[in-house]
């Protein structure tokens, strides 16, 4: 599509007073005001035909196979042609992305010019890269031409599994008492592996009297590391868990600490199962080994829809206790707001803390904790402040009482809520409580 750019605009605009003030002031001169129009109008129709004569730019799209919640990414576009002129180039997006700034690429003479775009994404789904907007200039800068070039590429966005990758490489490379090294060592353990002579230094616990008597010496058991435990990550779907935290849905984050604590349970040899509810459990897997799990756990958290229902806790974790046959670690990742709303929660919890070994994970509430400073000039940041204070108050008793029903709490902020429950996961298994 031709149009006059703001110059012509400008140019038309000065001369249709013009005109008119030398008509009035001095009749015999009124011809040069129709002239300094023609001359504009001429101007704009040469700019127009260059324009036309001129080989239109194609435009190519280059994004990753996947994009990531949270991650900043770039996607590539490829304009192939000559550009005698400047353009300003425009890509439409769509879906859980943030808008994309125009780019300005200078005439120049290659036949291709790459442009990257970075790409941020909020939340799970799918963005859609709709259309590229491309404007040009002709050589006067009087006649503007903008093309519309169709793309339709899609991208699904997944949890991200970028910002797993670079806690699991720190884990990895960390010392014994922050990594997994632990769990290799003899003499460690619950799990009976062999016997051997008794040694200065050595626990005397351990010490088998009865092999001792038979063979006329001491010997002592060696323990190793207990594998194949069952890691279950029961995550809260429920409308709470939409709330968006940083720019970022909690629900995202939680997926995010979630595949970390099932990369390094997987590491560790233990097997890892899924269960995904709010009033309804929507998605089962059972615990299973292997790296392989990892990819399911993964395809699993990226068809998980945000819910507006209320979280049926009685039907999930009932559900969730009788799915499961053997003691095993579960780790509930979820949201609460005050005591009467978690009053449900807590005893649901509770029941299954009876049989299995709980973690109960949340994310730091850091909207509460903003209300409170020194610049409380006004009544209602003080009215702000107290009720702040009332719910914090009313989250640490929620917590109290599930430290005494023997749940272990980890709340932290959503920056660290992956080596936090990692952390706790790895004090779990030094101790022996699964």
């Amino acid at each position: 599509m031709i149009h006059p750019t703001r110059q012509a605009a400008v140019l038309v605009g000065v001369a249709a007073p013009l005109a008119a003030a030398v008509a009035f002031a001095a009749p015999a001169y009124w011809p040069f005001g129709v002239a300094w129009l023609g001359i504009v109008l001429a101007g704009f129709g040469m700019d127009a035909l260059t324009l036309l004569a001129r080989r239109p730019l194609v435009a190519e799209l280059r994004c990753p196979a996947a994009l990531h919640v949270g991650e900043r990414e770039t996607a590539t576009l490829a304009l192939q042609g000559r550009r005698p002129a400047a353009v300003e180039v425009l890509l439409d997006v769509e879906g859980p992305a943030l808008p994309l700034p125009s780019q300005r690429v200078a005439a120049g003479d290659e036949s291709m010019v790459e442009l990257p775009f970075v790409v941020s994404t909020t939340r799970r789904g799918t963005v859609r890269f709709v259309q590229v907007w491309l404007r040009g200039r002709g050589p006067l800068a009087l006649a503007g031409q903008t093309r519309r070039q169709r793309l339709d590429v899609e991208v699904a966005v997944l949890p991200n599994v970028v910002a797993v990758r670079r806690q699991a490489l720190v884990l990895s490379t960390a010392d014994a008492p922050l990594g997994a090294k632990p769990q290799h060592q003899k003499g460690s353990g619950a799990e009976f592996e062999a016997l051997r002579d008794y040694a200065a230094g050595l626990d005397r616990r351990a010490i088998d009297w009865k092999h001792s008597a038979r063979h006329r010496k001491l010997l002592c058991k060696e323990y190793q590391t207990e594998r194949n435990h069952h890691v279950v990550l029961a995550l809260d779907t429920g409308h709470l868990m939409a709330e968006p935290v940083d720019g970022i849905a909690k629900l995202d984050h939680i997926c995010t600490a979630a595949l970390l604590l099932c990369y390094v349970s997987l590491r560790a040899g233990d097997r890892v199962g899924l269960c995904t509810f709010d009033a309804r459990i929507h998605s089962y897997l059972g615990p299973s080994g292997g790296l392989s799990v990892m990819a399911r756990v993964q395809n699993a958290l990226a068809t998980i829809d945000y819910s507006a229902e209320e979280t049926n806790f009685t039907l999930a974790l009932a559900e969730l206790g009788g799915r499961l046959t053997r003691r095993s670690l579960i780790v509930i990742a979820t949201d609460f707001v005050d005591t009467v709303t978690a009053d449900l929660m807590v005893r649901n919890v509770g029941h299954l803390a009876s049989r299995h070994l709980v973690v109960f994970l949340t994310p730091a509430n850091a909207a509460l904790a903003q209300q409170f400073g020194d610049d409380l000039d006004s009544l209602a940041d003080v009215a702000r402040a107290v009720v702040a204070n009332d719910l914090l108050r009313e989250r640490r008793a929620v917590f109290s009482r599930l430290r005494r029903l023997g749940v272990g709490c980890v709340e932290a902020p959503v920056a660290s809520l992956g080596p936090e429950l990692v952390n706790r996961y790895l004090a779990i298994k030094a101790r022996d409580l699964i």
